[in-house]
């Protein structure tokens, strides 16, 4: 669908489809049949086109929304609206982006973010994300999806703008206002499957393929008869977004199950639409991954055989860091746990880079090492790590301000692009369950089956939240009242601390890997140290995560050393843990007592 205002080309790809009937069933009804164009494609131009038209497809006497349709206001199974996007008055002419390895990522669920659960709700706290330090926000899945309520991963219309959060206009004056005010935005986007409810795509051609099956059912169809059409229609997508939505990149959701045996692979292909448009239009835009396979090609460049990918989400930093803090391990992280693994993620990024893994059954993974560390993302928590615990806990009910304080700075000093998840700055104690909306009771009963079963990999047996229940949805929200509190203010104090950091010395902003080395101190304390190109600055954090305390020495070269951060501050702190460190200025030689589970950060200068 493409409408300037007056006139509007309705599309439709339906290759084996003799007849496509377009119906129009407001503000009149009418009926037109469509001309068959070359690839598959069904076409009609329709003049004099109202901004409140409404319509669908009729196929083989049946009729069914738009698969590509820019709006569903009356949800998956209703009419299509169409869309002026020349309408919308942006107001960012002079944004170019952000160069991804400046970033740091916030996270966030739109419908719990905020009580009205909006596009319009995020940018009232947007002063409040600039002030802690973020310059990037990531929303989790807009396409629309069944209902009013959902992760985001069930959708089911790719071009659609979920209508429980505002529609189309309501997204862009967020990502306009995120812009005027330095934020970049970047949308998670679902291209490996579609959701059960609504799915309406086999209707018009061979969408799916029965050669690859994924966890959610048969794969899309990117390789087989008739993916052409397929192909064009994802690729589109990323132009769609960057185009009518100003959106800064995208987050490809599990990478790992979209399978491609094609000459030209549809990352190839998508990185060279991407090309097309930034050179165009001047603005960065960037592609990330999450991919389970730990394989390196995933970030490496076409040209090298790589996927184009220009990062990836690092779950061997989360699952090494968590382990350490946790004295029962989720049994899903098995395989972490030691100290040597945070400094292998420090060092290299992949954990598992060959070795067989138990909780797999088989050898996994491939070396990192050569790569980049700014082409990973590394967090402290996210949607998958929270919302995938039975009864949706975070940190902040799981563990002491100690302990918080510990599982966040690792990622936030170190090499790779940091992301937060919505409310771990402050400690958010209120849960983010998993939750649907579905229409059908069948589907839901088959939703919760699946969930328990999920969960049988998890320690206890206690059953998860009920997805389809309201209450699971309204619990999840922030309360963000507890900003004020005395954890709150503290933990906040410590993320914007730890960020300011980052932003401000040198030595956290060299990204290549022959800038950072680690040493193991003892079982489980790591000291990890950042210099800078004429060796004029060193950069020492050291972490503890033993419950009790560490002798460490200070660099016997010929230093002055001075420690910056201790996460003992009274800043940092309800109640003073141990003893506030008086001496910030230390000989080379001497030594210092590190307090249990604490952080701390040296700089040394020639």
């Amino acid at each position: 669908m493409v409408y300037d205002g007056e006139s509007c080309v309705f599309r439709v790809w339906a290759p084996e489809k003799e007849k496509i009937i377009l119906k129009i069933n407001h503000p009149k009804a009418l009926e037109f049949e469509m001309e068959r164009k070359a690839g598959g494609y069904h076409q009609f131009i329709l003049n004099e086109v109202t901004p409140d038209t409404r319509y669908m497809f009729g196929v083989n006497n049946r009729i069914f929304p738009d698969p590509a349709s820019h709006f569903q206001p009356d949800g998956v199974h209703g009419s299509s609206k169409i869309i002026c996007h020349k309408e919308f008055r942006w107001t960012d002419k002079l944004w170019h982006g952000i160069p991804f390895e400046q970033l740091v990522i916030y996270e966030l669920h739109v419908g719990t973010f905020t009580s009205d659960g909006t596009f319009d709700g995020i940018i009232d706290r947007l002063d409040y994300l600039s002030e802690l330090g973020i310059n990037a926000i990531e929303l989790m899945p807009v396409a629309q999806f069944p209902g009013a309520r959902n992760w985001g991963y069930d959708g089911v219309y790719p071009y659609a703008v979920q209508a429980s959060y505002g529609g189309p206009v309501a997204l862009k004056r967020l990502v306009d206002a995120c812009h005027s005010k330095g934020i970049a935005v970047l949308l998670d986007v679902v291209y490996n499957h579609l959701g059960p409810e609504g799915n309406y795509f086999q209707e018009f051609g061979t969408f799916f393929s029965k050669k690859y099956s994924t966890p959610w059912g048969e794969a899309i169809n990117f390789d087989g008869a008739w993916s052409d059409g397929v192909r064009a229609f994802v690729i589109d997508n990323i132009q769609h977004w960057f185009e009518h939505y100003h959106i800064d990149g995208l987050r490809c959701d599990a990478v790992h199950e979209i399978y491609d045996a094609s000459a030209v692979n549809i990352w190839e292909q998508a990185a060279q639409r991407i090309d097309t448009l930034v050179k165009q239009h001047g603005r960065l835009f960037h592609l990330v991954a999450e991919c389970d396979a730990n394989n390196p090609k995933v970030v490496k460049e076409i040209v090298v055989g790589g996927m184009g990918f220009r990062a990836q989400w690092l779950d061997d930093f989360h699952h090494a860091v968590y382990n350490l803090v946790d004295t029962s391990p989720i049994k899903r992280y098995e395989g972490f746990g030691t100290i040597a693994q945070l400094a292998k993620a420090f060092d290299d990024g992949f954990v598992h880079t060959g070795e067989f893994i138990g909780i797999r059954k088989k050898s996994h993974g491939a070396s990192s090492a050569a790569i980049s560390p700014d082409r990973f993302v590394v967090f402290n928590d996210n949607h998958d790590q929270t919302g995938n615990r039975p009864n949706g806990e975070r940190l902040a009910s799981l563990f002491s301000l100690s302990q918080l304080k510990l599982l966040c700075a690792p990622s936030l000093l170190s090499a790779y692009v940091p992301m937060l998840f919505m409310g771990e700055e402050y400690g958010e104690q209120a849960p983010f369950n998993y939750f649907v909306d579905h229409s059908n009771s069948e589907l839901l009963a088959a939703v919760r089956k699946g969930r328990i079963k999920e969960f049988e990999s998890f320690n206890g047996k206690n059953e998860p939240a009920d997805p389809g229940a309201l209450s699971t949805f309204t619990e999840s929200k922030l309360r963000w009242q507890h900003r004020h509190t005395l954890q709150g203010l503290a933990l906040t104090a410590w993320y914007k601390k730890l960020i300011s950091l980052r932003r401000s010395i040198p030595a956290l902003q060299k990204f290549g890997r022959q800038y950072q080395r680690t040493n193991i101190l003892a079982n489980r304390s790591l000291e990890v140290v950042r210099t800078v190109p004429d060796g004029k600055e060193m950069l020492k954090c050291v972490f503890n995560f033993d419950n009790v305390k560490v002798s460490y020495r200070i660099s016997d070269e010929h230093l002055t050393t001075e420690l910056i951060l201790d996460s003992n501050d009274a800043e940092f702190c309800i109640e003073i843990v141990g003893t506030e460190q008086k001496v910030r200025k230390f000989l080379a030689g001497e030594t210092f007592w590190l307090e249990p589970l604490s952080v701390y950060v040296f700089l040394s200068q020639l």
